[in-house]
């Protein structure tokens, strides 16, 4: 029998914020050393009062309104009770009833068989944003029979997102993360590493046959990957299903994913919002928003992911798969732009006005791209490098991609070229001078080349004669290679086949 799946996620996200959510601690994700960042206030002794960080409210806000949230006039903290070792008041001063943001959604795209367009795939509605403190952590030491406490990352702003469960695959899961974690990423909110754990995503999932009720939700935790996100909920839709077809019910309960195995383990039952014992929090104001603060900040949010991604493709006529890396690799991106705006200056001269239409814009950005995305980030992945840590600069990449669209370089020219670049950051036309690597297109020069050539390879030659075209590629690669690559290809492919045939006749 087939059983529907539906998912719904909660996704934890540690603040870039300098300190932390209710008192004047370094907010420090790096600190090696345990209990460093720690103050009475974090450790919960008693008499301390917390204080609201404006920072994390501000960006909070931010992330809810670029998620297409409503933000209502009123809001207040909650305390939720319950008991953990990493919890050192005993309590979580966090949000219940009256979240910060609520009502959004955020939608991810996919593509159809044999389309190369993107299409709406889901589009996936968030209950609520709100804003919470982070636990400390636990150490398990190898060996032992005990375990530490690190209170450094206890009271970390920690955002709380919560879908509603519209979310059918684990593909669609995976996605909504990696969405959620670039934009994170784009508006400066999170460095949401996954692996550093300042994003964590939880599934709640539960099978249900097609037109009937939902079924037992099961929650699965602190998945650390997105890898993990849709290998937690493949095995989970496996689980339950089995279940089921035994006649048996799901518990509803919370599990762990087991990365090593690639399976999810009973942690404990699950708790319902009661258990919790939610109260208002005693010690902090209730906050209050007006509609032009609201506005203010609605009025920072820059170009997120979605919007340049549209933008890249009509703007610049790239592919799907091009303008998705150029947005996903953000310095990437940027550098494209950056040089994409010397190419445009270029092409707005006076002397190339008479040369140069759009069809011809389109086809400079393309060729910058594909030098981009292939030769050059070959090279930056070699090198460790970032995109903004380049020695060649937009101008000199531009001028770069000028001199292979005008000819005046050959494709293996330019592989050279490129590299040198790279190396020292000097301009083209310097290295080429200096390495003498201009391209030779005196048709009489190359036609010595071509009959060097011939004389020495008699086989290809006959070959060619016999009607075999490979021939004629293998002694174009000759010529190429006798002079260094630096014979202009179009004119030896056109001196090369007028030779061939004359001979022939």
């Amino acid at each position: 029998m087939f059983y529907k799946p539906t998912i719904g996620l909660e996704i934890h996200v540690e603040l870039k914020t300098k300190s932390k959510m209710f008192c004047s601690c370094p907010n420090n994700f790096e600190e090696q050393q345990p209990n460093i960042n720690v103050c009475p206030i974090c450790l919960g002794h008693p008499g301390t009062l917390p204080v609201i960080n404006k920072e994390a409210i501000h960006k909070l806000l931010k992330i809810g309104l670029a998620l297409h949230c409503h933000v209502p006039k009123h809001s207040k903290f909650d305390r939720k009770h319950y008991f953990y070792p990493d919890l050192p008041k005993g309590y979580q001063i966090s949000q219940y009833d009256l979240p910060l943001c609520k009502n959004g959604y955020l939608e991810i795209f996919g593509k159809k068989e044999n389309d190369p367009k993107r299409h709406l795939e889901k589009k996936v509605r968030i209950n609520r944003v709100h804003m919470e403190e982070d636990t400390g952590r636990l150490i398990h030491s190898k060996g032992t029979d005990y375990s530490l406490v690190d209170c450094n990352r206890a009271g970390i702003p920690l955002m709380e997102l919560v879908t509603e469960p519209d979310i059918d695959t684990a593909k669609q899961a995976q996605k909504f993360a990696k969405e959620l974690q670039l934009i994170l990423r784009y508006l400066d909110i999170s460095s949401a590493d996954m692996e550093k754990g300042q994003m964590r995503v939880e599934v709640n999932i539960s099978l249900s046959e097609e037109g009937k009720p939902l079924g037992t939700k099961v929650e699965v935790k602190n998945l650390n990957s997105f890898k993990a996100v849709e290998g937690a909920i493949a095995y989970e839709i496996k689980r339950q299903t089995n279940v089921l077809e035994a006649g048996e019910k799901v518990i509803q309960e919370t599990r762990g994913w087991v990365d090593d195995k690639k399976i999810t383990v009973s942690q404990r039952i699950k708790e319902e919002s009661h258990d919790y014992r939610y109260f208002p929090e005693p010690d902090l104001p209730a906050l209050h928003f007006t509609k032009e603060e609201i506005d203010n900040i609605r009025n920072e949010i820059s170009e997120l992911p979605q919007e340049k991604h549209r933008r890249f493709l009509l703007e610049y006529d790239l592919g799907n798969k091009e303008a998705e890396i150029f947005v996903t690799n953000r310095e990437l991106g940027n550098y494209f732009e950056k040089t994409m705006s010397e190419l445009l200056n270029w092409i707005n001269l006076e002397e190339m006005k008479a040369k140069i239409d759009t069809e011809d814009k389109l086809k400079l950005a393309k060729l910058c791209s594909n030098y981009m995305l292939s030769d050059l980030q070959n090279l930056i992945k070699n090198s460790s490098l970032s995109a903004d840590k380049l020695l060649i600069t937009p101008e000199n990449f531009a001028e770069f991609t000028i001199l292979i669209y005008e000819g005046k370089i050959s494709s293996k020219i330019a592989k050279v070229l490129l590299q040198e670049m790279f190396k020292t950051g000097a301009d083209p036309s310097h290295i080429i001078k200096e390495k003498e690597l201009i391209q030779v297109t005196d048709e009489s020069e190359i036609e010595k080349i071509i009959q060097a050539v011939i004389a020495k390879n008699p086989k290809p030659v006959a070959d060619f004669q016999a009607g075999k075209e490979n021939a004629l590629k293998f002694l174009t690669g000759q010529v190429m290679a006798q002079s260094k690559g630096k014979a202009a290809p179009d004119i030896v492919a056109k001196i090369l086949k007028q030779t061939l045939e004359k001979n022939s006749d």
